[in-house]
Order: C-alpha cells, then structure tokens, then sequence
C-alpha cells in the first residue's frame, strides 16, 4: 500500500518518467537485486531526466519549424559541392551559437543549403538552444503587416529572443527600402547577442546590390557578415540526385 501511494505522489508531483521507473524496479526486482538503495534512486532520477530533456528538445524542436528534418549525420558530403566536412562539423558543436557567431549559405537552387542550415539548427537545439526558420519573403510580408496592424514590435522582439535564427531565401528578389530596413531591425536586435544562418542563392557579393537603400544596406551587411563562418556551395541539383526523404533543399 506504502508503495503505491509513494507511486500515486510521484505521478501527482509529475515525475512520471520516475513512477513507471519504480514500477519497473518493482514488478521486475531481479536486474536491481545487488544495487544499493542509492543506485536505484539515481537510476530512477536519471530517467526522470531524461524524460525531461527529450520533451524540451522535442518541444524546441516544434517551435523551429525546421524546413527539413535534417541531422548532421545525413549530409551527404561524398557528392562534390563545396562541402569541407570538417567545418560543418566543427560548426555542428555549436560554438557558433554560444559565441553568437552567424553562418553565411550559398549556392544554386537545389544544391542542399536549407538542408545544411536545418542540420546545423538540428544539432543547436539538441545543445539546449532555441531556433527558428523563416523564409524571408514571408517575414517580409509578415513585418509588413504587422506595421499596419500593431504587431510589429512584439514580432521583432519574438525573433531577437531566438538563439539560432535561420533566414532561408535570403535576398531571393530584390528587396524594397522599406524591406531593407526591416531586415536590418531584424539582424540588429540579434547582432552580438543571437546568431543567424542566412541561406541565399545570391553570392555574398551580390547582397548589396540587392538591396534598394544603399546606406541601410551597408548597416546591415556589416552587421551580418561580420565574423561570420561562410559555406559556398556549388554543383548541380541534389533534388536529381536523391530520394525525396533523403538531403535537398
């Protein structure tokens, strides 16, 4: 009876992970028969544990909204594009995010740089930290509207709060002055504090020029391409290459 109320409390206290884990211990005593009271009670916090930190990356997860569900350990780095695996593993650690550092993807449509960018935002968040992908047209058109209809503020503040933001179609059409601006908004509230991974088929080069209000973007240039880590890629279209479930983007 002592027992099962010490079950109902742990379920009542939300320690659920811990509660199944005395069951087990319980119904099945034999693997625990030699250990001491101190290792059962470790085993069954260690699995309270890491219940708990797979519901949080789960839940991180959720919230990215990662284009792909990409892994590092996917990639495909046989096929030649440019890919110096030992970068991308080195960046895979995450001390890009803890060093609010930003990563710079280029290449032509179809060579995979939305699928290495979700793969690097893949492994942030299985380190604990927060990310987001947006498509830049949308977040364009959604800080527009949000200028009309009162959001605009708390939209800018929800994505300065994100550790690892990822901009995909970065510069994909030629931004307006007033898109300009609100990309600098967006990249200045995370300068030296958040990291970015801008995903473009632009090269670098190419960004100013795309850019409608020159002053605006030198400020925001500056600011993005500072200390950045940089992945060109190159080749032809992964989409020919792979299966639909496998690398692309």
């Amino acid at each position: 009876m002592l027992t099962n109320q010490t079950i109902a409390k742990l379920d009542g206290l939300g320690l659920t992970s811990m509660a199944s884990g005395l069951t087990e211990q319980l119904d099945n005593p034999g693997p625990y028969a030699d250990l001491s009271f101190t290792d059962r009670l470790g085993l069954l916090v260690d699995r309270e544990a890491d219940a708990r930190d797979s519901k949080r990356m789960a839940t991180r997860l959720k919230a990215a909204k990662l284009r792909y569900p990409a892994s590092v350990e996917d990639i495909d780095f046989r096929t030649p594009r440019g890919l110096d695996r030992s970068v991308v593993l080195a960046l895979a650690e995450g001390r890009f995010v803890t060093a609010h550092q930003n990563i710079l993807v280029t290449g032509a449509t179809g060579c995979g740089k939305s699928y290495i960018a979700c793969a690097l935002a893949n492994a942030s968040i299985r380190q604990g930290h927060t990310a987001l992908y947006l498509r830049t047209p949308r977040l364009i058109d959604d800080l527009a509207m949000g200028r009309a209809d009162g959001r605009y503020a708390r939209l800018l503040s929800q994505i300065a709060r994100v550790s690892l933001l990822v901009l995909d179609d970065f510069l994909l059409s030629p931004a307006s002055v007033e898109a300009s601006r609100d990309l600098l908004e967006v990249i200045e509230d995370r300068t030296e504090l958040r990291s970015t991974i801008a995903v473009s088929q632009l090269p670098i080069d190419k960004w100013h020029a795309a850019m409608a209000d020159p002053t605006v973007s030198d400020a925001l240039l500056d600011r993005l391409c500072h200390r950045a880590h940089r992945i060109a890629m190159k080749g032809a279209s992964m989409r020919k290459r792979q299966a639909p479930a496998k690398e692309e983007g």
